[in-house]
């Protein structure tokens, strides 16, 4: 099932897409659930409320699946082979003493106020960067709360799945020797364009591809992960209680700015498209800053 988040007549609404009919058929929520996007069937434990009318999907706004985080999404760093050797060689790397291949996940995260839909623009900063990157990556949905999760049981604790683009300012995560502050600018995250039940793909052998201004960065396949997705819900829930509607991006591939020599940064009037196969296409223009 595929479930957006959008807003018609000035209401957020939370419904079913129907990608082949062109419509998305709102839930019976009220006001208070639908604030928080799909998180709020996360936390409903697979009881689905009622369905509404449709509406035609071009008449709708379509936002992030979840709007505002209600806490910093979980982020892990260098977890494809290729793209953590890319990094550990860009001299932007913070973590690459420890070696190219890290031992254990890297676990980082970007603040709730950096999530944008699909279609609204990354914005970039000259006075405070000029080494904006893009990072295409799969992002988990939890839906069972826990904490101290076996690998085994990780699934149970998964609701479903979205696209994100960890949108990086390298010179900041290199300048201070950790990540949130280069992770964290606004409009870093992109998210979208809906999200998906774990039910609807293969998890194990994901495609996702990043296009900037139509040209092919990155093309990979979550089969590729260094860690996978339980071994990273156990990592982060040893100790941190996973909550419902929490969000974990797992990490891209190769092929980001930083991997081209010289590095290949953002620009205004890019525009960039991240591709997940069963989930859709995230894409964002980037604009400057005007002050």
């Amino acid at each position: 099932m595929k479930v957006a988040t959008f807003s018609v007549g000035g209401e957020r609404r939370v419904g079913v897409v129907d990608a082949s009919a062109g419509t998305v058929t709102p839930f019976d929520l009220p006001s208070e659930e639908t604030r928080d996007g799909v998180a709020a069937l996360a936390r409903r434990n697979g009881a689905l409320p009622p369905l509404l009318s449709p509406y035609p999907l071009d008449r709708v706004a379509l936002e992030a699946p979840i709007p505002r985080p209600l806490r910093n999404i979980f982020c892990v760093g260098k977890n494809y082979h290729e793209h953590a050797e890319e990094f550990s060689r860009s001299g932007f790397d913070s973590s690459a003493a420890a070696g190219a291949i890290p031992k254990h996940p890297i676990i980082f995260s970007k603040v709730p106020e950096t999530v944008i839909a699909g279609g609204a623009p990354v914005v970039i900063d000259p006075e405070v960067s000029t080494a904006i990157d893009y990072e295409a990556e799969l992002a988990v949905i939890i839906g069972k709360p826990g904490r101290s999760i076996r690998p085994e049981d990780a699934f149970d604790h998964v609701w479903g799945y979205t696209a994100v683009n960890d949108v990086t300012a390298r010179d900041l995560q290199s300048r201070h020797s950790q990540w949130l502050v280069g992770k964290s600018q606004d409009t870093f995250c992109p998210m979208g364009p809906w999200a998906v039940t774990r039910d609807e793909i293969d998890i194990a052998d994901t495609g996702i591809r990043c296009l900037i201004n139509g040209e092919v960065r990155q093309s990979s396949n979550t089969r590729l992960l260094i860690f996978d997705i339980p071994t990273i819900i156990a990592t982060i829930s040893a100790g941190v209680t996973l909550r419902s509607g929490d969000v974990i991006a797992t990490g891209t591939p190769a092929g980001v700015g930083i991997g081209f020599d010289p590095p290949r940064y953002l620009k205004p009037g890019d525009v960039m498209r991240v591709e997940i196969d069963g989930i859709g296409v995230l894409e964002n223009p980037v604009r400057e800053a005007v002050h």
